[in-house]
């Protein structure tokens, strides 16, 4: 009997809600693609077209529209965070976002794990400015802490012109390079999840 097919879910952390073109979107969209291409099925969440709370709990109580967001990536085998850049750092919806991931560290499974052991985390940045590098690192650290295991070459990013005009989403083709480090890390990520649902981390208790 042939194994289930690995799921991806990538968190999109534009600030624009829906329907309204992103370049994160875009970007996300291109990593799912080439997940797909190595036997990954994935779908996205825009966080602005949902009410997240403040907060560092699973539910925030009434009104609080996380806890759907939640089983998605609970459900999921990859989390692909996707977020463009503001001021050189990642954007409030992502900062949010890892804020209310930072609730699983006291979430546990039967064997004491956190339940996020085991998941794979990766990361996607674009903007017209500097400053890609610092988020990969800045996110990387928080999903580490979580309990997500991040693959080699984790990370993919385009950078405009330094107070440029031109999005991701308006150039006419992605360039080459991205379009490389993207697959390169869709590979990494689909082999490291592969690896990790067959043996699992060691339980905790």
């Amino acid at each position: 009997m042939a194994a289930e097919q690995l799921r991806a879910v990538a968190l999109v952390c534009t600030l624009k809600p829906s329907p309204a073109e992103s370049s994160s979107q875009l970007m996300a969209d291109q990593v799912l693609a080439e997940l797909a291409a190595n036997d990954v099925s994935g779908s996205t969440v825009r966080i602005a077209d949902f009410e997240v709370r403040p907060g560092v709990s699973a539910d925030e109580g009434e009104g609080d529209e996380w806890p759907q967001i939640r089983r998605r990536i609970i459900e999921a085998d990859i989390v692909v965070l996707a977020t463009p850049t503001w001021l050189g750092h990642l954007s409030s919806v992502a900062q949010r976002t890892l804020e209310r991931l930072d609730a699983e560290l006291s979430e546990t499974d039967d064997a004491g794990r956190p339940v996020m052991l085991g998941k794979v985390g990766i990361a996607a940045v674009v903007g017209n400015e500097d400053g890609a590098h610092k988020i990969v690192a800045d996110t990387f650290q928080a999903l580490d802490d979580i309990g997500f295991t991040i693959p080699a070459q984790g990370c993919t990013y385009w950078n405009g012109e330094a107070m440029g005009g031109t999005d991701f989403k308006d150039l006419p083709d992605t360039p080459e390079a991205v379009r490389k480090t993207t697959a390169a890390m869709a590979r990494n990520a689909a082999h490291l999840a592969r690896l990790l649902r067959t043996n699992q981390y060691p339980a905790y208790q």
